[in-house]
């Protein structure tokens, strides 16, 4: 087996284990509501939901941004860029749009890499270098070639599916006034949305160490991308930017602040040790 062949096997496993987890949680949450039937119901939501999420995640992440497809003749060197680290990535040429926000950030999103797509913020282009936007893209690249983008989507929509479940569950519960089916209703409403948080985060921030390092590889330069980092992070602060929580993950960098407990449930792991890691790279790649 080849390197990429090895590379998707192993993505489409891990895929298949978080659609199994996400939707096993999913049915246990419909079992603690009403046992079987419920859960039988749940069930049918997550296979629906998986099936969404495998084939319009893209649509469904683009739309969500407000992002606008961008022609060559609209953004030649952006196209230019793109074209060059796709070959050298060994990939085809994505769909490329542009988010109209100031702040500057990006993310890639699909099924796989026949059916990628990269958007860029406006902000973006405006504040980096040429070689630091390089570094970006080619961070966004790695996701398609880890078929990142398929995890994500799926992660997210199954955990925005199980944290409005607990929120519906807690206002909404059951029938059951008794101090203890008051704390069960509680416990589950607290655990299900953290649980669902948890199995993300063991996808997220290993898949953005991941694609830091192979985006190093695919433009040559692991300064290239740490520099930007730095600057999308400052950028990100003062310009902070209203997404959709459930595709959040999916940008470069956190498009919006959070401190404190919050933070410990971010699924960006933090800008300096992924410039860390980066930096470690120089020698490697020299």
């Amino acid at each position: 087996m080849t390197t990429t062949g090895r590379s998707n096997f192993v993505a489409g496993i891990r895929t298949v284990i978080l659609m199994a987890a996400l939707g096993g949680l999913l049915v246990v949450i419909g079992y603690a509501i009403g046992g079987i039937k419920i859960a039988s119901v749940f069930l049918v939501i997550a296979l629906v939901m998986n099936f969404v999420a495998y084939w319009f995640s893209d649509k469904i992440a683009i739309a969500s941004a407000g992002a606008k497809p961008v022609s060559e003749s609209d953004a030649p060197r952006l196209y230019q860029m793109v074209r060059e680290l796709t070959t050298r990535a060994g990939l085809p040429m994505p769909r490329l749009y542009v988010i109209p926000s100031d702040q500057p950030n990006a993310f890639a999103t699909g099924r796989n890499p026949k059916h990628a797509a990269v958007a860029v913020t406006s902000g973006i282009t405006k504040l980096l270098s040429e070689d630091e936007l390089r570094g970006v893209l080619s961070h966004e690249l790695a996701h398609v070639r880890h078929y990142d983008i398929l995890t994500t989507s799926i992660a997210s929509a199954i955990g925005a599916m199980i944290t409005w479940i607990a929120y519906l569950m807690l206002w909404f519960g059951g029938d059951d006034e008794s101090p203890l089916g008051l704390i069960a209703n509680l416990a589950l409403f607290l655990l299900a949305p953290i649980s669902a948080s948890l199995i993300q985060l063991a996808v997220s921030r290993q898949r953005e160490y991941s694609a830091d390092a192979t985006g190093a590889e695919i433009c040559g330069n692991p300064e290239s991308l740490a520099s930007a980092l730095l600057r999308l992070e400052e950028g990100a602060k003062a310009m902070p930017m209203q997404v959709n929580q459930a595709t959040e993950p999916l940008y470069i960098v956190k498009p919006f602040a959070g401190g404190g407990i919050a933070s410990l449930f971010s699924t960006h792991p933090p800008i300096e040790e992924r410039v860390r890691r980066l930096r470690q790279m120089r020698p490697s790649l020299s």
